[in-house]
């Protein structure tokens, strides 16, 4: 996506949580600390937002890019929901 990288990894099989785990992670590239703390807000609110869809046996990494600031805030949950299915990490409703 063109504001972030979603990562999923298993969960451990000795770690059983009941949540979604989620880390962030921005590097120097994107921008001075300023503009890497706003990439990284942004991720954190999307995130939490949308991330109650997820699988909660994957652990999760939001790496963010120069992209996240200026794309729309709802884009950016809609780009969240298609990494998720892209990774096929949504989580099965049930009936």
């Amino acid at each position: 996506m063109p504001g972030f990288v979603l990562q999923a990894a298993p969960v451990p099989v000795d770690e059983v949580i009941p949540s979604v785990r989620v880390g962030f992670t921005v590097s120097r590239k994107v921008g001075n600390a300023v503009v890497r703390n706003r990439v990284r807000r942004r991720l954190r609110e999307v995130a939490r937002l949308v991330i109650g869809q997820a699988r909660p046996d994957l652990d999760y990494v939001l790496i963010g890019r120069q992209g996240a600031l200026k794309r729309d805030f709802t884009v950016l949950q809609q780009e969240l929901v298609e990494a998720l299915k892209r990774l096929k990490a949504l989580a099965v409703a049930t009936p």
